[in-house]
């Protein structure tokens, strides 16, 4: 099959630990990418293991490899691999040899031919073991009801990415687990499409059921950035305005009392109205100084607030 585009393809790999694979890995790559112009960033977390030897030892012209100072975890790992990266599609893959680079040309295809900025794979026939197949599937569960974006696999690494959507999506923490849903936010459109998957070659897997607990944590973060990280004000004001208004109605209430001769300075629901009143004040300013904070955000960074596709004049694209 004729390669679907001549321009350069950046294969971003994150490894910690895998001199079992990573020659293995690279040869499988170059069989499945024949005729096409491509580069091989291996990130190496700090691994304890002779990974990074291979790497060298294979000579291989094609091949990056960067080295991390300590280990920043898989998300900074990919971070770090598509800052470096140069070419106009970016691929992102593990390094255990479940992901099948020969699903790399499908996925290209429906990048480069039908216009998508994501192309994400659907694992057919996880090769997996309980201890990872169930908190995926509670994960991916929580991210479709929770999100309302229907991925059905959230933890497949491998993805085909428009280079400006994948530059621009500021992975951090353990956000890697969301990467699909950062670049639907950054207004990428979507591709999921089945891809094999096989049981890992060698070493040992990193996940376990802790991931569950992460994924929620990561998630309630994500939820906040989709919806408020603009608009701050719209959670903090409205909650701190209701706040206010409930302590306010505490006071009244507790006027009505004080003015029909009863005393109220030993009311606890005076304290309570008084807290309310404060808190509601306090959220309400916070949620200005995070205003005041995202505006100068995207103009210290020169961002704008939304993204382009495309520009046409005439029916021509700019």
């Amino acid at each position: 099959m004729d390669p679907v585009t001549s321009d350069l393809l950046s294969i971003v790999v994150p490894l910690y630990n895998e001199q079992d694979n990573v020659v293995l890995l690279t040869k499988k790559i170059h069989e499945a990418l024949p005729g096409y112009h491509f580069e091989i960033i291996y990130v190496d977390d700090f691994s304890t293991d002779d990974t990074r030897k291979r790497i060298d030892q294979m000579q291989d012209q094609s091949v990056q490899l960067i080295h991390l100072k300590k280990n920043y975890g898989q998300s900074l790992a990919l971070a770090a691999g598509i800052d470096v990266a140069q070419g106009r599609y970016i691929i992102t893959m593990d390094g255990d040899l479940q992901n099948d680079p020969t699903d790399i040309p499908m996925m290209l295809d429906q990048a480069v031919n039908h216009g998508f900025d994501l192309v994400t794979g659907i694992r057919q026939k996880r090769q997996d073991s309980w201890v990872k197949t169930i908190p995926s599937k509670i994960a991916n569960f929580l991210v479709r009801r929770v999100t309302k974006l229907d991925i059905k696999d959230n933890g497949c690494a491998l993805k085909v990415f428009d280079k400006d959507i994948a530059k621009d999506l500021n992975l951090y923490g353990e956000m890697h687990r969301f990467i699909t849903l950062l670049a639907f936010l950054e207004g990428a459109q979507i591709k999921q499409v089945p891809v094999k998957h096989h049981a890992r070659h060698a070493g040992t897997s990193k996940y376990g059921l802790e991931r569950v607990f992460k994924v929620i944590a990561d998630m309630m973060l994500l939820l906040f950035i989709r919806k408020y990280f603009q608009r701050p004000i719209h959670l903090f004001g409205i909650f701190g305005v209701l706040l206010m208004i409930l302590g306010g109605i505490a006071n009244i209430y507790l006027l009505v009392i004080k003015l029909s001769g009863e005393q109220i300075g030993d009311r606890p629901l005076l304290t309570l109205a008084m807290m309310l009143i404060l808190a509601g004040i306090q959220l309400f300013t916070i949620g200005i100084v995070m205003e005041l904070l995202i505006r100068t955000y995207y103009e210290s960074q020169q961002k704008r607030p939304y993204r382009i596709k495309k520009i046409s004049k005439g029916g021509q694209v700019q």
